[in-house]
């Protein structure tokens, strides 16, 4: 076990700790793609306490909740990538295009009114959803594979992109992409809350939204801080 303290990157706390992903949540601290960051410089950009955060993500890790939570640095890699398939992929397929529904009425009823963030919001999302739909067909059918021969011994050598680094460098450009995109929708939406005189969708929509940013934090937890270096250490090994 890593001896944690407010020197240790959030990624490698939220690694350690999984249920420290909802206290990180709770203070916008970023666990994803800005999981790099040490836990007392991340606090310290938000006002925050760091030596009260790791207490509370220690508090959190500690409860009845997470001593069920699965500890995916001790799972194989196979498991890890067919969890983020089953679980994240088959999430995004499924959100996504209901989002987008949802937004082309929004920007039909609403645009006239809400212009300022609606036009540059559904420009930013439908950019990430295009993005994503790549991205995930690039985990499914080139690293995933090559992760799942490197972890059954049969190497890198078969796959055309050569060494695992190749296509995990690219999918952290695109995970820096995503959050990106993600921060921007949060601050035109001034953190998804819906303008008074929205209607259901509108409001479903923003709710949509929110839910489908933790899902995605949390999936790019998993590969930027478990999946990829495990990989990477995997491959260097053999």
């Amino acid at each position: 076990m890593t001896t944690l303290s407010v020197d240790t990157t959030v990624g490698e706390i939220a690694a350690e700790l999984p249920a420290s992903t909802a206290v990180f949540e709770k203070y916008g601290i970023d666990f994803c793609c800005g999981g790099r960051t040490a836990l007392a410089e991340a606090c310290q950009s938000r006002g925050l306490d760091a030596t009260a955060i790791l207490d509370e993500a220690r508090r959190a890790a500690g409860s009845a909740a997470a001593a069920v939570e699965t500890d995916w640095r001790k799972a194989s890699l196979t498991e890890l990538a067919e969890h983020i398939v089953a679980t994240h992929h088959a999430y995004m397929k499924t959100q996504l295009p209901r989002l987008e529904a949802m937004l082309q009425k929004i920007l039909t009823a609403h645009s006239a009114r809400h212009a300022g963030v609606l036009v540059p919001l559904a420009e930013t999302f439908l950019a990430m959803r295009e993005e994503l739909d790549g991205h995930l067909m690039k985990e499914e059918r080139i690293l995933f594979p090559l992760v799942r021969a490197l972890e059954s011994g049969t190497g890198s050598r078969a796959f055309h992109c050569g060494s695992v680094q190749n296509p995990i460098r690219v999918m952290v450009m695109e995970h820096d992409s995503a959050g990106e995109a993600l921060a921007r929708m949060r601050h035109l939406t001034g953190g998804y809350t819906p303008p008074p005189d929205a209607c259901n969708t509108f409001r479903s929509f923003y709710k949509g939204l929110a839910e489908m940013e933790s899902d995605l934090h949390r999936h790019i937890h998993l590969e930027n801080h478990i999946l990829f270096p495990r990989a990477i250490q995997l491959e260097a090994g053999q």
